[in-house]
């Protein structure tokens, strides 16, 4: 009988622990081996094949490194197969870009030590975020455009760029192990792309494990679509880390957000962008909003300052929803800003914080101009939440932040 009770208590306690813990979590730091947080240092080799033109059929990419010429389509239903270890370099004369058009397939999973690499032409030290487009994943899941179906992110080919459906379960394949750098190239004044964007990806498609570094514009945007992504790294990215819109269905875990307070564009950049519709006219009503669910992800910004670009980790727009539980956000001047319809009782109280850390952030939640809005603080604070606000600053929180090292973003 006693060892049953000792054998109890330990199994209750390792549980109380697993459910208090935090920020990202592992057993030990799931960053070795595949990630790299110096890209601009990194020698890949030099491309000895090219990817042009349309991929219309199976393909199978080798260990190697390919340049990605222009805008690379994969389509007819096609599946591209890319093998552990390769190195995809986008070209920055001719903007290389990988789109996955709807129906088709990308199967890119690396290892742990041999991780698959989407980087920038250039030689090391000349490497830019924007250096090329990106990667691009189509589905046919829901959308709450009008319509339902929408066409081009930044291209207006429809026979390729078609996206957006009613298959929830969409399938555009499967992205583990894998790094994208440098991307987000600029196409004109009002289009730039993204290191990786999912337009109405569904619920079969595999996003974890992938590190996005040095994008021009957004990490990942997420346009509709039902998308679950876990370990995530998103580090020192221009724009918005995740950009939510038109009705995604999103849950993001064990993942980390990593800004540097003087990286941004020339609007407001955040961790989490969350919202439900580019413009109240396209929007159908009669199908879903936007809601996201965080689960133990970090969101740093990673000095300690109060000069830099980067005010608010999280923007959540009205017709949006957000809930989060073992969260940590640290070194933020708001931790999350509402707009004026959300700072209405009814409507804030829709959103669901629990048992997060707020750390070292000049005020908790403030209306869009940084100013604090003392109500939902005071709400998100209530004794039920069991949120709590802390000052141990940076470099007290974690094993290591040191991203020139080797970094350990887990709470000590």
């Amino acid at each position: 009988m006693r060892n049953q009770l000792l054998l109890f208590l330990l199994a209750f306690f390792s549980v109380a622990t697993a459910q208090n813990t935090h920020g990202i979590y592992g057993d030990s730091n799931w960053f070795n081996g595949w990630t790299n947080f110096r890209p601009k240092q990194a020698e890949y080799n030099q491309a000895t094949q090219i990817l042009t033109g349309v991929i219309s059929e199976n393909t199978t990419l080798k260990r190697t490194t390919y340049l990605i010429m222009g805008t690379v389509y994969v389509a007819n239903n096609a599946t591209l197969t890319i093998e552990p270890g390769a190195v995809l370099r986008g070209d920055f004369n001719t903007n290389g870009t990988l789109v996955v058009t709807r129906g088709s397939k990308l199967i890119a999973e690396g290892t742990e030590t041999n991780p698959i690499v989407f980087t920038s032409s250039k030689a090391s030290e000349e490497r830019k975020a924007g250096d090329w487009g990106g990667v691009i994943l189509y589905g046919d899941a829901p959308l709450n455009r009008l319509g339902g179906v929408i066409s081009s992110i930044y291209d207006s080919n429809p026979k390729y760029n078609l996206f957006g459906g009613n298959n929830e379960d969409s399938d555009a394949g499967i992205l583990k192990y894998v790094r994208i750098e440098f991307a987000g190239k600029k196409i004109n004044d009002n289009i730039m792309l993204n290191g990786l964007t999912l337009g109405a990806v569904g619920k079969k498609t595999k996003i974890e494990y992938v590190q996005i570094s040095f994008a021009k514009d957004d990490a990942i945007e997420v346009v509709g679509g039902n998308i679950d992504m876990n370990n995530i790294i998103s580090f020192r990215n221009a724009d918005d880390d995740i950009d939510y819109s038109m009705g995604a269905q999103s849950q993001v875990s064990n993942s980390v957000i990593i800004r540097n307070p003087f990286i941004s564009d020339n609007t407001r950049s955040r961790c989490f962008e969350i919202d439900s519709y580019d413009k109240l006219e396209n929007f159908d009503p009669t199908k879903k909003r936007t809601v996201v669910k965080l689960k133990n992800v970090t969101m740093v910004n990673n000095e300690e300052n109060t000069m830099g670009l980067v005010k608010e980790a999280i923007s959540l727009k009205s017709d949006s929803y957000l809930e989060m539980e073992r969260c940590l956000v640290v070194g933020f001047e708001s931790f999350l800003a509402l707009d004026d319809k959300y700072l209405d009782m009814k409507e804030y109280q829709k959103i669901k914080i629990y048992n997060s850390i707020i750390d070292s952030c000049t005020s908790v939640i403030s209306n869009e101009a940084l100013f604090k809005a003392e109500a939902p603080s005071n709400w998100f604070l209530q004794s039920d939440k069991l949120n709590r606000i802390s000052n141990e600053g940076i470099l007290n929180l974690f094993y290591s932040n040191n991203v020139n090292k080797k970094p350990d973003f887990r709470m000590k």
